[in-house]
């Protein structure tokens, strides 16, 4: 039997195509303008910490290509069962995630970076099983590349330091989170 679907290559194309010309327009279907301006903000707080414009764009770049990735998948319903499991325990420990640093942002000195890298290193391990069979050895690397990037305690202690640099770029991202978890996105 010939194992050929033109489906299959429609959604390789649509992951190739995209993840070539991530342009606003093409992204803006698979993220809306909330997660946009988080995305803006993570982008300043890796500048920042740093001090290497292309090393943020680049994990901002990966971040944005494995959502588009993703999205696609979703859209073509390319997950079974198991895997759409994992996917809600992806969304639960996002929402877990986001819950707590917006909890962290609200209530000075109650920040704890051991919680904080669990929390992103689970996100990193479920996604990871997510798209396991999906996507490429370089696209699971641009996830190992994002979550270990913002799952550094280093930047994380500064991210949440009260009196920090960073303070204004956190109000806004959890801002954003807020909104997120209030629409139920997250």
């Amino acid at each position: 039997m010939d194992a050929f679907s033109s489906k299959d290559i429609a959604c390789k194309a649509q992951k190739k195509i995209l993840s070539t010309m991530a342009t606003k327009s093409s992204v803006q279907m698979f993220i809306d303008d909330t997660t946009s301006e988080i995305m803006d903000e993570l982008y300043r707080v890796s500048k920042e910490h740093s001090g290497n414009k292309s090393e943020a764009h680049k994990v901002i770049k990966n971040l944005i290509k494995i959502a588009v990735k993703i999205g696609v998948l979703f859209r073509n319903n390319r997950f079974n069962a198991e895997e759409l499991g994992v996917a809600q325990e992806f969304k639960k420990k996002l929402h877990q995630g986001a819950m707590t640093a917006i909890s962290f942002y609200e209530v000075d000195f109650t920040f704890d970076k051991a919680v904080m890298e669990e929390l992103l290193t689970g996100c990193r391990d479920l996604l990871l099983k997510l798209v396991n069979t999906h996507l490429t050895p370089k696209s699971h690397g641009r996830i190992n590349h994002v979550f270990n990037h913002y799952s550094d305690p280093e930047l994380l202690t500064k991210l949440y330091d009260p009196s920090g640099p960073f303070r204004p770029h956190l109000t806004k991202i959890c801002k954003g989170l807020n909104k997120l978890v209030e629409d139920g996105t997250i």
